[in-house]
């Protein structure tokens, strides 16, 4: 019986090796002329005709697998044996797909597909059927181009702050950079000094954007200030500039090296106010909390999840399951209207567990998860089940804002109480505004003075004039009050 099973076993991997689709790709040493190793990524669709670029999350095919000192010309086999979604590659659907091989050489960009350095092929288009021996050869022939020098103008600078910190984590040159914004008073009125707005931009928001703009800054309610736009992006997705096991230390980066360059370059006159929406906005409550008196005030937007006893619904304390619910229905990941599933949570664990870095979940992992054996962060579930791993979970304690709050309110009261407004749309599509409701209950509890606002509109169409209106007008009031404060200081 044993050498009938042995037997069995033998043909299947046969067929599987000898008979599974196939994909044999290779990259030009015209584009890169020395070995790889790492990661080399399949993207797949049958709409999108450029697939490495779809939205990670929404469900198309993609699919994995991890080489060393591979050269030149030197062809590899993706097949049945890659790390896979929605599932094997001989079993997806049959039919016309637009195809993309992406090399990740991994240099510092978050988004695989769009790093700084990556070998790609321009789209192809084939046609899967039921053929089996049918060999798909596609050779990567581009780089994704490096970003242009950043072009100053008048009002807009870039500021590019080497950090000793970050380098030495890293164990290569890194810097925390930003673009500054300046206002027009700057130049008009040339011995005044401002307060500077640090603006956190959410994921995937790249500073470089604002290479060549012309525009001052905008004032806050009526205050003119220097703007400092800060992105967050990193290798393994954003950072929310939290010093974290597998980022590395970017709050002491931004704090201790970034800002004393900023202040030292341009006239400002030690008022630092927070904003940011979304990752941005998370990452704005995290700084005013965990320094509140590095920063005067905070403007949260629609933040990430800020108490972990609903994080996209789950209580990562008390749940079992992030896939499903008690019931043993699939949660929703994103909604339109807060009940029309967008996406699943599951898709993104397991598409995720293919685009193994720089997606916002795993840049979650990253930010508030040990590292793990592998050098990579450990997962918050696993991705095959969706089961939670509770030693993970007691790990992301130090990141849950309300939990921090909860149980240093005594200490943080008198420095923190009256710097914090956090609105949010109330149909949020990524169930954020449960989080947020969770805080405020907690808050309320505490006799705090944080102020929250609900207005009408999802993650996207929330940002309105007067949505704008009543954040910067708190932020103004904000740096009314330091101005008072450091008037009396002075006496």
């Amino acid at each position: 019986m044993k050498k009938i099973y042995f037997s069995l076993l033998l043909i299947s991997l046969f067929f599987a090796d000898g008979f599974g689709q196939q994909f044999e790709v290779s990259y030009s040493a015209s584009v890169f002329d020395k070995s790889f190793t790492g990661h080399v990524l399949l993207y797949m669709s049958k709409a999108n005709k450029e697939p490495k670029d779809g939205d990670v999350g929404e469900g198309f095919p993609c699919f994995s697998v991890s080489v060393k000192n591979i050269q030149p010309g030197q062809a590899i086999t993706i097949d049945d044996r890659a790390i896979s979604f929605p599932t094997a590659l001989s079993d997806i659907e049959r039919g016309e797909y637009y195809v993309q091989i992406v090399w990740d050489r991994n240099l510092g960009g978050h988004s695989i597909a769009a790093s700084p350095g990556n070998l790609f092929n321009t789209t192809e288009k084939i046609t899967i059927t039921k053929d089996f021996k049918k060999v798909f050869k596609i050779v990567a022939k581009e780089m994704v181009a490096e970003y242009p020098d950043f072009k100053e103008t008048q009002y807009v600078k870039v500021v590019e702050a080497p950090s000793a910190l970050l380098t030495a984590f890293h164990g290569k040159e890194m810097a925390v950079n930003a673009a500054v914004i300046l206002p027009k008073e700057y130049y008009t009125e040339p011995t005044r000094k401002f307060p500077v707005l640090f603006k956190i931009w959410g994921y995937i928001g790249n500073y470089h954007e604002l290479s060549g703009n012309i525009e001052p800054s905008k004032q806050v309610a009526s205050t003119a200030v220097i703007e400092v736009i800060l992105d967050g992006n990193c290798a393994l997705g954003h950072s929310v500039y939290a010093n974290s096991d597998n980022n590395g230390p970017w709050s002491d980066a931004l704090i201790t090296e970034f800002i004393p360059v900023l202040e030292k370059k341009f006239r400002a006159n030690g008022a630092r106010l927070l904003t940011g929406h979304s990752s941005g906005g998370w990452s704005a409550l995290w700084l005013q909390t965990q320094y509140p008196k590095v920063f005067d005030g905070c403007w949260a937007s629609s933040p990430d999840y800020v108490d972990f006893r609903s994080f996209q619904k789950v209580n990562l304390y008390e749940d079992k399951n992030m896939f499903y619910d008690k019931e043993g229905s699939l949660r929703f990941g994103a909604t339109v209207a807060g009940f029309i599933p967008w996406r699943y949570v599951k898709t993104g664990f397991q598409m995720e567990n293919v685009v193994y870095r720089g997606e916002q979940v795993h840049s979650f992992d990253a930010v508030f998860s040990k590292k793990g054996s592998d050098g990579m962060p450990k997962r918050i579930c696993n991705n095959s089940t969706g089961l939670i791993d509770t030693a993970v979970s007691a790990h992301w304690k130090n990141y849950d804002i309300a939990l921090i709050l909860r149980n240093n309110w005594a200490s943080l009261k008198s420095e923190l109480d009256d710097k914090v407004r956090i609105s949010i749309g109330k149909q949020d599509n990524f169930n954020l505004h449960y989080s947020v409701n969770l805080l405020e209950k907690q808050m309320k509890e505490l006799h705090s003075n944080f102020q929250f606002a609900y207005y009408p509109g999802d993650h996207f169409t929330v940002y309105t004039p007067d949505y704008e209106k009543d954040g910067n007008q708190f932020l103004e009031q904000k740096y009314v009050e330091w101005l008072a404060k450091s008037k009396t200081e002075k006496k």
